[in-house]
């Protein structure tokens, strides 16, 4: 039998919401393909101004990276902070107030560059200079000659010097060598076993000032110029008393 042919007037009807709905998917579709289309293209520039930005950041850091790695980053350090000390910046603060002036921990040993040991109790009733450094430290080098400056204009009787390394033990032909090249006059001190909690600092160079009667009146962290009239004047004051 042969089919029944539609009639024009159901063609238009069945036709009709055929047509919209297809049309709907096509304007859809398209709609959310170009929609896609400008979120990547917005993605990708948003990615490459943030590449762009970046490349400062990751260049710094690759230059700390290979620094580091080769070992001039403490060289970099030393020059950096030999300069700003030159401003005045870098200057010794000077003591802390009464309230936040701790006892000091005399319950350690350290020992000099011949190996000699004694308790640090033996500096009780001076004035202690207790300085933390490393051969390793851009920003403990800077400071140093400061600190022999220092040493040099004050009462060495009455005002003790400890320049504590804290280099490993292996490397005390280094110390010497350094201390050596650079004609510091200082004492200079390893650990002899372990340090005293409050040492136990995040960071070097970190230098202690002790009064006579063992209190801690003063802390300076970082890089600090210590010959100045200032502090020799507090040093040399704290000292008299």
């Amino acid at each position: 039998t042969r089919e029944k042919p539609i009639r024009q007037s159901d063609r238009k009807m069945f036709l009709k919401p055929i047509s919209k709905n297809k049309l709907f998917q096509v304007i859809k579709i398209k709609t959310f393909g170009k929609q896609l289309f400008n979120n990547q293209a917005k993605f990708r520039k948003m990615l490459a101004k943030l590449l762009e930005l970046s490349k400062p950041i990751l260049g710094a850091v690759v230059i700390v990276f290979l620094l580091e790695i080769t070992g001039l980053l403490g060289g970099v350090s030393f020059i950096t902070q030999s300069a700003v000390m030159k401003t005045g910046l870098l200057d010794a603060h000077g003591e802390l107030t009464p309230n936040d002036r701790p006892d000091f921990d005399y319950q350690f040993s350290i020992k000099d560059l011949e190996g000699n040991k004694f308790p640090v109790e033996q500096f009780k009733g001076k004035v202690i200079f207790l300085n933390l450094w490393a051969t390793w430290c851009g920003p403990c080098r800077a400071e140093m000659p400061t600190i022999q400056e220092l040493y040099n204009r004050v009462d060495k009787e009455k005002i003790a010097f400890v320049m504590l390394s804290i280099d490993k033990d292996q490397d005390k032909e280094k110390i010497i060598k350094y201390i050596q090249k650079r004609a510091y006059t200082f004492p200079v001190y390893q650990p002899s076993g372990y340090l005293a909690e409050q040492l136990r600092v995040p960071s070097i160079p970190t230098t202690f000032i002790i009064s006579k009667d063992g209190k801690i009146v003063a802390m300076e962290v970082g890089t600090t110029n210590f010959n100045t009239s200032k502090f020799r004047k507090f040093i040399e004051e704290l000292a008299a008393k």
